[in-house]
């Protein structure tokens, strides 16, 4: 099949990963399906009747689900991936998480539905400082989470894409999984040492106790507490193995992100 037939389904198209995948695909020139309630046709996740419609004539899908806390996460990555299947589809990239049962049961969902596949497995993304939950706070000067001295090893947006891509449209890379991080473990005290450093004013980090603080950010301290590996994690290696390059370091994005003036609004 030419490439300018292999129709992608790149579910979440609009969101922080999808949308630069979209991007990605245009510029080759591939022809590119946006999986969302106003696509053409329309994908809701909660919406089975929707799946098979925006899959007819699909050969490969970019699969984000937007909740991976929801309950039934990993029985609805296995209920589209055998969808997918079930229409023709010849390869499903998804986009996991790190280290967690959930991911992992979605992970294998996808692997037994008889198509080829591939894992991209990603941490947190640098993009949440701008494009989603810090983004308020990074801009009142000051972080405030019960994370402690928690690290991770923050993955940038346009790496992940650039693997999902690479999965998308090399068949070398069928049957993989590529775990991501970015090139250094980085606590909340030292993102906003580098925030303060890209944006020229303080931005601090104020490491506040779960549940006893009005500044915490909701849902946050399960996740800290619910993930005891997180201090401890070991980076990854999965842009090198996928693109044979370095993954971009927090310091550039913040550069490049503190230049469009967004965390000064």
């Amino acid at each position: 099949m030419p490439a300018s037939a292999q129709l992608t389904l790149v579910i979440g198209g609009t969101g922080k990963t999808g949308r630069r995948v979209v991007d990605r695909l245009t510029a080759l020139g591939r022809p590119v399906r946006i999986g969302s309630r106003f696509g053409h046709p329309p994908f809701a996740w909660e919406d089975p009747a929707t799946w098979k419609p925006a899959l007819e004539g699909v050969d490969r899908v970019y699969i984000v689900h937007p909740d991976p806390f929801q309950p039934d996460y990993a029985e609805q990555i296995g209920a589209l991936s055998q969808t997918a299947a079930d229409c023709g589809t010849r390869h499903l990239v998804l986009l996991s998480g790190r280290g967690d049962s959930v991911s992992q049961a979605s992970e294998e969902n996808v692997k037994v539905v008889g198509v080829e596949w591939t894992v991209v497995r990603a941490g947190w993304f640098n993009q949440n400082f701008s494009e989603a939950f810090f983004l308020d706070a990074i801009r009142a000067g000051e972080l405030a989470l019960p994370a402690g001295d928690w690290t991770e090893g923050f993955v940038d947006a346009d790496d992940i894409a650039d693997v999902a891509v690479a999965a998308l449209t090399e068949d070398r890379h069928h049957g993989k999984t590529y775990e991501l991080s970015g090139p250094r473990l980085l606590s909340f005290a030292d993102i906003a040492a580098e925030l303060s450093a890209a944006t020229g004013r303080q931005i601090t980090y104020t490491a506040i106790i779960p549940d006893t603080n009005p500044g915490d950010e909701p849902g946050f301290a399960e996740v800290f507490a619910s993930d005891p590996a997180a201090p401890h994690r070991q980076l990854a290696h999965g842009v090198q193995e996928a693109l044979g390059r370095e993954p971009k370091d927090f310091s550039q994005y913040a550069r490049e992100t503190a230049a469009t003036g967004i965390w000064n609004a």
